[in-house]
């Protein structure tokens, strides 16, 4: 059965892990304040607040106890111009809170997650502007879920019966909702501005396929903000690199030593099709995959086909061996320092095995082909071996 599914909230920091300009000025730490109210809470619960950092962990920042009306407030410093953070109401009910730093904001919350028959607990937050339209985009994504539920049900029913129009119907109908909540998603981005939210929802619903241009409005206008927050700083250099990486773009020229000590640069190969190959001896999917890319490679490189394996190894020994053991006769190159490689960094590899093929200028003409999708293009492109 298909499952309709939904690209939903939290991936705060795709572009957090990618900070590498000093050049940004110092931010200034500033307080902010949370004024709250736990509906049916009990005088002496415990409300704590934790800051999500950008690997993902979390780390306590403060605490305060309810009083005998339910009431708290925690006082905190945010040091980085915008963070998430996250408030434990008594183990009961999280909130989270998006920061930039000098707000005073007020919640009122029920103090649970879900009743017994099942209704959500709510939280509203005054007196910032990230979570207004952080409220908006949550109550967006509520609903769009509610009819998601309904259709997965819908389709298993339909499926079963073989009723192959309802099926349809069900699929256009999601296709339809799904377009019109991102329609009113990116309507929304313009009014955020240069804000915590603004990076939150670019991050979690745009896509470089897709929103590239609107991507790179959002980061020249963070370019703008002095000092820069944190975050934005990663955005900026990650759709930097994005951009020189895009489909119908020529391809960033590289020069990486070889396994023998020798310069090899990327524009050397031009007249052929080129798959840069991004692997490492320790990534398991990439040397199961590696057995296809020699198949490929020894099928087409006598029709104007090529590779240049980046490797994203630390230590020459692993790297070499790894080679001949997997039979990779191509040409391979890299600086051995592993996640930190100024290649891979440039390309905007976060994950590998990755791809990018050329054309015989050195434009790039497909991302992240493998197996049968490469071979598939590859056969399109240089015709079938003989």
């Amino acid at each position: 059965m298909k499952q309709f599914g939904i690209k939903y909230l939290f991936v705060f920091f795709l572009f957090a892990v990618f900070l590498t300009s000093p050049a940004f000025a110092q931010i200034a730490p500033k307080y902010f304040t949370v004024n709250g109210k736990i509906k049916n809470g009990v005088k002496g619960e415990k409300v704590t607040l934790m800051q999500t950092m950008a690997n993902g962990s979390a780390v306590k920042v403060d605490s305060a106890q309810l009083a005998a009306d339910g009431t708290f407030m925690i006082k905190a410093k945010e040091k980085d111009g915008g963070s998430f953070y996250t408030l434990n109401l008594a183990d009961r009910q999280k909130v989270v809170l998006l920061v930039e730093g000098g707000e005073t904001m007020n919640l009122v919350a029920d103090g649970f997650t879900k009743t017994s028959a099942g209704a959500s607990g709510k939280a509203v937050i005054t007196g910032s502007k990230n979570m207004e339209y952080y409220a908006k985009i949550d109550e967006l994504m509520q609903e769009f879920a509610a009819k998601v539920t309904v259709w997965n049900e819908e389709y298993a029913a339909a499926e079963e019966k073989k009723n192959t129009k309802k099926v349809q119907e069900i699929q256009s109908s999601f296709a339809a909702a799904d377009q019109a909540r991102m329609g009113v998603i990116r309507k929304m981005l313009p009014e955020m501005g240069t804000s915590l939210i603004a990076l939150f929802t670019a991050n979690n619903f745009l896509s470089p396929d897709t929103d590239l241009a609107t991507l790179k409005n959002l980061a020249s206008e963070f370019e703008k903000v002095k000092p820069t927050p944190t975050l934005a700083q990663g955005f900026i250099g990650q759709i930097k690199r994005m951009t020189g990486v895009a489909v119908g773009e020529l391809a960033p020229d590289f020069t990486l030593n070889n396994p023998e000590g020798k310069p090899i640069a990327l524009s050397s190969l031009r007249g052929k099709f080129v798959l840069i190959d991004f692997w490492a001896s320790w990534c398991g999917p990439c040397r199961m995959e590696n057995p296809n890319v020699v198949r490929m490679y020894d099928k087409f490189k006598d029709k104007g086909f090529s590779i240049y394996g980046v490797s994203l190894d630390k230590e020459e020994g692993p790297w070499k061996a790894a080679i001949k053991k997997d039979n990779l006769t191509w040409v391979h190159g890299s600086d051995l320092k592993y996640w930190n490689s100024a290649v891979a960094q440039t390309y905007g590899v976060t994950a590998i095995p990755a791809t990018y093929l050329l054309d015989k200028e050195g434009k790039i003409i497909a991302k992240n082909l493998r197996g049968a999708a490469l071979e598939a293009k590859l056969a399109e492109l240089l015709g079938t071996a003989q």
